[in-house]
């Protein structure tokens, strides 16, 4: 906190370091070159500004880059303690008269074959990263290779079974040197598959992108279908991207596609007592109707058991 003071001296007030809000510079346009699978150049795709048009932010890609890489850690190193190795039950030797120090069992830390004191146990090196942080860092990276014109759009990659030989052929045509990021729907299974042995070019859905397969791709390829056009498509949940993936690629969550997902979420149900049901139909006013097996408390009774009892009482 400091204070604002005049040419005399004066205090006039304070000021709040932390209520400064930081300009930050407004979103640039750009353009990414339209290819075919030939490599025939189309023309250019305008970029949208919100998604490729922002100023990296270092600071918080590192951070949420660092998170994920350490994600990926197993943390499965163990040892094993003197209570977890096998033997030392009974005492090597008697207490004394011996001439040696005390020894209560040979799986000491200090004894050859013991456990290990304070060695390293399984733990998990995931950290907590915030959804806007991941979606900034996520902009951020896509931000910076269009910044250096490392994106290219085609319009349709002509594959329609599995084929490595045409994949490779691609790229070649496309002249994008060095490890490749290929974006492809979620039903592009064909797709993924002719890339999955070309040891320079990786694959993902544009649901599951993440800052760090960008950072660690030298070129992007996306389609017409699988461009993001909004940041609302990096806005929902994984569930929620993915279905509109399915759905024939990212598009912006309108009203009815929110209005359908509050529709297929499971609503809760209130179970409510019967002495709470009453209490609530009395106050509004309404009667409730009540069977006389409900007040009596008595068992509905088996058609069987019901006809027996007529041909006794005939009888």
């Amino acid at each position: 906190m400091t204070s604002a003071t005049t040419g005399n001296g004066a205090r006039t007030g304070t000021v709040l370091r932390h209520t400064v809000k930081k300009e930050r510079p407004a979103p640039v346009s750009r353009t990414a070159p339209h290819r075919n699978a030939a490599g025939r150049n189309l023309g250019t795709v305008d970029l949208e500004p919100t998604v490729f048009g922002l100023v990296p932010n270092r600071a918080v890609l590192h951070q949420v880059v660092t998170a994920q890489l350490a994600a990926t850690r197993s943390g499965t190193q163990s040892t094993l303690t003197r209570a977890e190795v096998r033997g030392g039950g009974a005492k090597p030797y008697r207490q004394k008269g011996t001439g040696r120090a005390r020894q209560g069992s040979t799986r000491s830390p200090s004894m050859s074959g013991g456990g290990v004191a304070l060695g390293p146990k399984p733990r998990s090196y995931a950290q907590r990263t915030p959804k806007k942080m991941v979606r900034l860092a996520l902009l951020s990276a896509l931000s910076d290779r269009a910044d250096i014109g490392r994106i290219v759009v085609l319009d349709d990659w002509g594959i329609s079974e599995p084929d490595t030989r045409s994949a490779v052929d691609i790229l070649k045509r496309l002249k994008v040197p060095g490890t490749v990021l290929v974006v492809l729907a979620q039903d592009e299974i064909d797709i993924a598959l002719s890339f999955r042995n070309i040891p320079e070019a990786s694959t993902s859905t544009w649901a599951e992108l993440s800052a760090h397969d960008v950072v660690r791709a030298d070129w992007l390829l996306f389609t017409d279908r699988t461009l993001p056009s909004a940041v609302s498509d990096f806005s929902g949940t994984h569930e929620e991207r993915a279905a509109l993936a399915a759905a024939g690629g990212p598009v912006a969550q309108t009203d009815e596609h929110l209005e359908t997902l509050a529709e297929v979420k499971p609503k809760r149900r209130i179970r409510r007592s019967k002495a709470t049901a009453e209490a609530e139909s009395a106050e509004s006013g309404t009667e409730t109707e009540v069977t006389a097996e409900a007040d009596t408390g008595a068992e509905p009774k088996a058609s069987g058991d019901t006809g027996d009892e007529e041909a006794d009482a005939d009888a």
